[in-house]
C-alpha cells in the first residue's frame, strides 16, 4: 500500500514517520472519507456514490481510483455484469472506528442542541454507544494522558511500531 515495488516508502508522504499524517495523505480529504462512509453504508456503484454525496464525476472518479490503488476499496464486476462495483477491503473496514469517532464528535459539536441529525444504530436499532479509548488498565485515554514516542515500541500484538 503506497509503497514502491522495492518496498521503499512513497517519497510523497507529508510526514513519513507519522501514522496520522500518512493516514491523512490517504483519506484526509472530505470526499474520500464520505466515499468510505457510504461504502460502509452499502453503496457499491459509481452512481450510488455520486447520488449520496453530490460529488462531481471527475472528483469521484479520482477518489475511487485512489482508494482502490491504496487498497481501501476493491473493484469487482457487479452482479448485473454491467458496471463495476466497489467494496471495502479489510483495510477499508478498519476505518470504521475512525468514521464512528468523527460521527460521534459531530453529534456532540457540529449540531445545535435539539437539531435533528442521523443516528448510527446497531442491528437491533439501538444507537451505537460512544467510542472511548482506554489504556491497558481500563482508564480512559485522551490528549492529556497520552504522548507520542519517536522510539519503536511493541504493539499489543507484539509487532514493533515506531510512533
Amino acid at each position: 500500500m503506497a509503497r514502491t515495488t522495492a518496498g521503499v516508502p512513497d517519497p510523497d508522504w507529508t510526514d513519513p514517520g507519522c501514522p496520522v499524517a500518512r493516514t491523512l495523505d490517504l483519506v484526509g480529504d472530505k470526499w474520500s472519507l464520505l466515499v468510505v462512509r457510504d461504502a460502509m453504508d452499502g453503496a457499491r456503484s459509481f452512481t450510488e456514490f455520486q447520488r449520496r454525496t453530490g460529488i462531481a464525476r471527475n472528483i469521484l472518479t479520482d477518489r475511487l481510483r485512489k482508494l482502490t490503488a491504496h487498497g481501501l476499496l476493491a473493484r469487482r464486476p457487479a452482479p448485473s455484469g454491467r458496471r463495476p462495483e466497489y467494496v471495502l477491503t479489510e483495510a477499508g473496514r478498519d476505518l470504521f472506528p475512525v468514521v464512528l469517532t468523527l460521527r460521534q464528535w459531530g453529534e456532540r459539536h457540529a449540531f445545535a442542541p435539539g437539531e435533528p441529525h442521523s443516528v448510527l444504530v446497531d442491528l437491533h436499532g439501538v444507537p451505537v454507544p460512544e467510542l472511548a479509548p482506554a489504556g491497558t488498565d481500563g482508564a480512559r485515554l485522551d490528549a492529556g494522558t497520552t504522548r507520542v514516542s519517536k522510539k519503536p515500541v511493541r504493539s499489543p500484538s507484539g509487532q514493533a511500531n515506531s510512533s
